[in-house]
């Protein structure tokens, strides 16, 4: 049994819609549409990972992240894109909704103690003849920490209030270059490519 939430499968009917609209497929009979309250990054990756595969019967590569807030217990964590619900008309304001509920959260929260972490989990699924099945997880992390006010116009999501350890700007401040150097996708992303060269 694949448990999900319904957020989780409109990702994934969105993907599979994205790779190849003449994919025909019926609601599989194993998969149970329950609250995530308890899931973790990387098993919400592993069930993003083992129904997009299910369908299609190729290999498939699925990501997730989020921000972990260590003042809020971890949170906005797997619910960060749509932490302040599913307001707004499009990504940008719903992005500004997400940052002014943070901020919001974190009023009275010093300096000091307003450390985070982006996190990104990267799986590699991919089904063999012989029954066995060939997986990789790759988790990467940056750290960091919540600033006061929004910085910077670049990027995306939370990015004008996150500034990476050791910079003195905001992810939404710093080059795309830098960016991709530190981000936590790029570091998983980066830790996954051998494995996925000698298994492609």
């Amino acid at each position: 049994m694949i448990a999900m939430d319904s957020f989780q499968l409109r990702r994934i009917f969105c993907y599979i819609r994205k790779v190849n609209r003449n994919i025909a497929f019926e609601f599989p009979k194993d998969v149970e549409i329950v609250n995530v309250d308890v899931f973790l990054l990387p098993r919400t990756t592993k069930h993003l990972e083992l129904f997009t595969q299910a369908f299609t019967k190729l290999p498939c590569l699925a990501d997730d992240s989020g921000l972990f807030i260590d003042a809020l217990a971890g949170d906005p964590g797997i619910y960060s894109a749509r932490w302040a619900g599913y307001e707004g008309v499009d990504a940008q304001e719903r992005d500004r909704l997400n940052i002014e509920k943070v901020l919001t959260q974190l009023k009275d929260v010093p300096v000091q103690k307003r450390g985070a972490q982006f996190k990104a989990v990267v799986a590699f699924y991919k089904p063999s003849t012989d029954a066995l099945a060939i997986e990789k997880e790759e988790l990467g992390v940056m750290p960091g920490e919540i600033v006061l006010a929004p910085l910077g116009d670049g990027g995306f999501g939370y990015d004008p209030i996150f500034k990476p350890t050791g910079f003195d700007q905001t992810l939404a401040q710093l080059p795309p270059g830098v960016k991709d150097e530190v981000s936590h996708r790029g570091i998983a992303f980066r830790a996954m490519t051998p494995f996925l060269l000698s298994n492609l």
